[in-house]
Protein backbone atom coordinates (compact mmCIF):
# COMPACT_ATOMS: atom_id res chain seq x y z
CA UNK A 1 0.00 0.00 0.00
CA UNK A 2 1.23 3.47 -0.81
CA UNK A 3 0.23 6.81 0.58
CA UNK A 4 -1.65 8.41 -2.27
CA UNK A 5 -2.39 12.08 -2.74
CA UNK A 6 -5.84 11.29 -1.50
CA UNK A 7 -7.76 12.94 1.29
CA UNK A 8 -11.27 13.40 2.59
CA UNK A 9 -12.52 16.63 1.02
CA UNK A 10 -15.03 17.93 3.57
CA UNK A 11 -17.05 17.24 6.69
CA UNK A 12 -15.96 15.91 10.05
CA UNK A 13 -12.85 14.20 8.64
CA UNK A 14 -12.14 16.86 6.00
CA UNK A 15 -8.47 17.13 5.11
CA UNK A 16 -7.52 13.74 6.58
CA UNK A 17 -5.18 11.71 4.38
CA UNK A 18 -6.12 8.29 3.04
CA UNK A 19 -4.00 5.40 1.79
CA UNK A 20 -4.69 3.56 -1.43
CA UNK A 21 -3.42 0.37 -3.03
CA UNK A 22 -0.71 0.85 -5.64
CA UNK A 23 -1.83 1.17 -9.25
CA UNK A 24 -5.37 2.36 -8.56
CA UNK A 25 -7.31 5.22 -10.10
CA UNK A 26 -8.99 6.94 -7.15
CA UNK A 27 -11.90 9.27 -7.76
CA UNK A 28 -10.41 12.75 -8.04
CA UNK A 29 -11.12 15.14 -5.18
CA UNK A 30 -12.82 17.63 -7.49
CA UNK A 31 -15.14 14.87 -8.75
CA UNK A 32 -15.98 13.79 -5.18
CA UNK A 33 -16.62 17.42 -4.24
CA UNK A 34 -18.93 17.89 -7.25
CA UNK A 35 -20.71 14.60 -6.57
CA UNK A 36 -21.53 15.41 -2.98
CA UNK A 37 -22.46 18.99 -3.81
CA UNK A 38 -24.98 17.64 -6.34
CA UNK A 39 -26.45 15.28 -3.74
CA UNK A 40 -27.00 17.99 -1.15
CA UNK A 41 -28.15 16.54 2.15
CA UNK A 42 -29.88 13.53 0.56
CA UNK A 43 -27.45 11.13 2.23
CA UNK A 44 -27.43 12.47 5.81
CA UNK A 45 -28.07 9.72 8.41
CA UNK A 46 -28.61 7.05 5.74
CA UNK A 47 -26.90 3.80 4.77
CA UNK A 48 -24.32 3.97 1.98
CA UNK A 49 -23.03 1.12 -0.17
CA UNK A 50 -19.63 1.60 -1.85
CA UNK A 51 -19.04 -1.04 -4.53
CA UNK A 52 -15.53 -1.42 -5.99
CA UNK A 53 -14.49 0.55 -2.90
CA UNK A 54 -10.69 0.38 -3.43
CA UNK A 55 -9.52 2.94 -0.85
CA UNK A 56 -13.01 3.59 0.49
CA UNK A 57 -12.69 7.30 -0.33
CA UNK A 58 -16.27 7.63 -1.61
CA UNK A 59 -17.97 5.97 1.36
CA UNK A 60 -15.67 7.68 3.85
CA UNK A 61 -16.44 11.03 2.23
CA UNK A 62 -20.16 10.27 2.69
CA UNK A 63 -19.60 9.34 6.35
CA UNK A 64 -17.56 12.50 6.89
CA UNK A 65 -20.45 14.54 5.48
CA UNK A 66 -23.10 12.93 7.66
CA UNK A 67 -24.07 9.48 6.36
CA UNK A 68 -25.05 7.15 9.17
CA UNK A 69 -23.26 3.95 8.17
CA UNK A 70 -21.53 2.39 5.18
CA UNK A 71 -20.69 -0.95 3.67
CA UNK A 72 -17.53 -0.98 1.54
CA UNK A 73 -17.10 -3.88 -0.89
CA UNK A 74 -14.03 -4.89 -2.87
CA UNK A 75 -12.52 -8.22 -3.83
CA UNK A 76 -8.83 -7.23 -3.78
CA UNK A 77 -7.04 -7.94 -0.48
CA UNK A 78 -5.00 -4.71 -0.77
CA UNK A 79 -8.19 -2.69 -1.27
CA UNK A 80 -9.87 -4.31 1.73
CA UNK A 81 -6.79 -3.54 3.85
CA UNK A 82 -6.80 0.09 2.63
CA UNK A 83 -10.51 0.50 3.41
CA UNK A 84 -10.09 -0.92 6.90
CA UNK A 85 -7.01 1.20 7.60
CA UNK A 86 -8.66 4.38 6.31
CA UNK A 87 -11.86 3.85 8.29
CA UNK A 88 -9.86 3.28 11.46
CA UNK A 89 -7.46 6.18 10.87
CA UNK A 90 -10.19 8.76 10.42
CA UNK A 91 -12.37 7.38 13.22
CA UNK A 92 -15.17 5.69 11.28
CA UNK A 93 -14.40 2.02 11.99
CA UNK A 94 -17.60 1.73 14.04
CA UNK A 95 -19.76 3.02 11.15
CA UNK A 96 -17.97 1.42 8.18
CA UNK A 97 -18.12 -2.31 7.54
CA UNK A 98 -15.68 -3.65 4.96
CA UNK A 99 -16.55 -6.80 3.02
CA UNK A 100 -14.22 -8.75 0.77
CA UNK A 101 -16.36 -9.91 -2.14
CA UNK A 102 -16.77 -9.50 -5.87
CA UNK A 103 -19.38 -6.80 -6.47
CA UNK A 104 -21.73 -8.79 -8.69
CA UNK A 105 -21.63 -11.78 -6.35
CA UNK A 106 -22.29 -9.48 -3.38
CA UNK A 107 -25.36 -7.77 -4.88
CA UNK A 108 -26.86 -11.03 -6.18
CA UNK A 109 -26.90 -12.41 -2.64
CA UNK A 110 -29.17 -11.37 0.20
CA UNK A 111 -29.04 -7.71 1.24
CA UNK A 112 -26.80 -7.13 4.29
CA UNK A 113 -28.26 -5.96 7.62
CA UNK A 114 -27.39 -2.33 6.78
CA UNK A 115 -29.79 -2.36 3.79
CA UNK A 116 -31.79 -0.77 2.35
CA UNK A 117 -29.30 1.77 0.99
CA UNK A 118 -30.16 5.38 0.16
CA UNK A 119 -26.85 5.99 -1.62
CA UNK A 120 -24.96 3.46 -3.72
CA UNK A 121 -21.61 4.36 -5.27
CA UNK A 122 -20.15 2.24 -8.08
CA UNK A 123 -16.63 3.03 -9.27
CA UNK A 124 -15.57 -0.07 -11.21
CA UNK A 125 -12.27 -0.35 -13.06
CA UNK A 126 -12.91 1.53 -16.29
CA UNK A 127 -12.04 -1.51 -18.42
CA UNK A 128 -14.61 -3.66 -16.61
CA UNK A 129 -17.47 -1.15 -16.39
CA UNK A 130 -19.30 -2.25 -19.56
CA UNK A 131 -19.75 -5.82 -18.33
CA UNK A 132 -19.86 -5.32 -14.56
CA UNK A 133 -22.20 -2.33 -14.18
CA UNK A 134 -25.33 -3.82 -15.81
CA UNK A 135 -25.03 -6.98 -13.68
CA UNK A 136 -24.47 -4.95 -10.50
CA UNK A 137 -27.46 -2.70 -11.23
CA UNK A 138 -29.65 -5.74 -11.88
CA UNK A 139 -28.72 -7.05 -8.44
CA UNK A 140 -29.46 -3.73 -6.76
CA UNK A 141 -33.02 -3.44 -8.08
CA UNK A 142 -34.02 -6.64 -6.30
CA UNK A 143 -36.15 -6.18 -3.16
CA UNK A 144 -34.43 -5.02 0.00
CA UNK A 145 -31.40 -3.30 -1.49
CA UNK A 146 -32.54 0.28 -2.15
CA UNK A 147 -34.75 2.81 -0.39
CA UNK A 148 -37.59 4.26 -2.47
CA UNK A 149 -35.65 7.54 -2.84
CA UNK A 150 -32.20 6.00 -3.37
CA UNK A 151 -29.52 7.44 -5.59
CA UNK A 152 -27.18 5.10 -7.43
CA UNK A 153 -24.10 6.88 -8.77
CA UNK A 154 -21.97 5.13 -11.40
CA UNK A 155 -18.50 6.44 -12.27
CA UNK A 156 -17.15 5.51 -15.70
CA UNK A 157 -14.72 6.86 -18.25
CA UNK A 158 -16.35 9.70 -20.16
CA UNK A 159 -15.31 8.07 -23.44
CA UNK A 160 -17.01 4.77 -22.57
CA UNK A 161 -20.59 3.86 -23.33
CA UNK A 162 -22.85 5.50 -20.77
CA UNK A 163 -24.66 3.29 -18.27
CA UNK A 164 -28.25 2.90 -19.28
CA UNK A 165 -31.30 2.64 -17.13
CA UNK A 166 -32.89 -0.74 -16.71
CA UNK A 167 -36.14 -1.97 -15.33
CA UNK A 168 -36.45 -0.40 -11.91
CA UNK A 169 -33.98 2.47 -12.38
CA UNK A 170 -34.03 5.65 -14.47
CA UNK A 171 -31.28 8.13 -15.27
CA UNK A 172 -31.62 11.30 -13.22
CA UNK A 173 -28.46 13.04 -14.42
CA UNK A 174 -25.19 12.65 -16.27
CA UNK A 175 -22.29 14.94 -15.50
CA UNK A 176 -18.86 14.94 -17.08
CA UNK A 177 -15.73 15.99 -15.20
CA UNK A 178 -12.74 15.79 -17.53
CA UNK A 179 -12.32 12.11 -18.40
CA UNK A 180 -14.88 11.01 -15.78
CA UNK A 181 -18.63 10.58 -16.23
CA UNK A 182 -20.97 10.38 -13.24
CA UNK A 183 -24.39 8.91 -13.98
CA UNK A 184 -27.01 9.13 -11.25
CA UNK A 185 -29.87 6.66 -11.34
CA UNK A 186 -32.99 6.62 -9.16
CA UNK A 187 -35.70 4.02 -8.62
CA UNK A 188 -38.43 4.15 -11.27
Amino acid sequence: MARARLRVVAGRAGGRRLVAPRGIRPTAERVREALFASLGDAFVDVAVLDLYACSGALALEALSRGAGRAVLVDDAPAAVAACEANAATIGFADRARVRRAATVAFVTGSPPPEAPFALVLLDPPYDAAATEVPAALAGLVRPGWLTSDARVVVETAAAAAEPVALSGLVVRSRRRYGDTLLTTLVPA
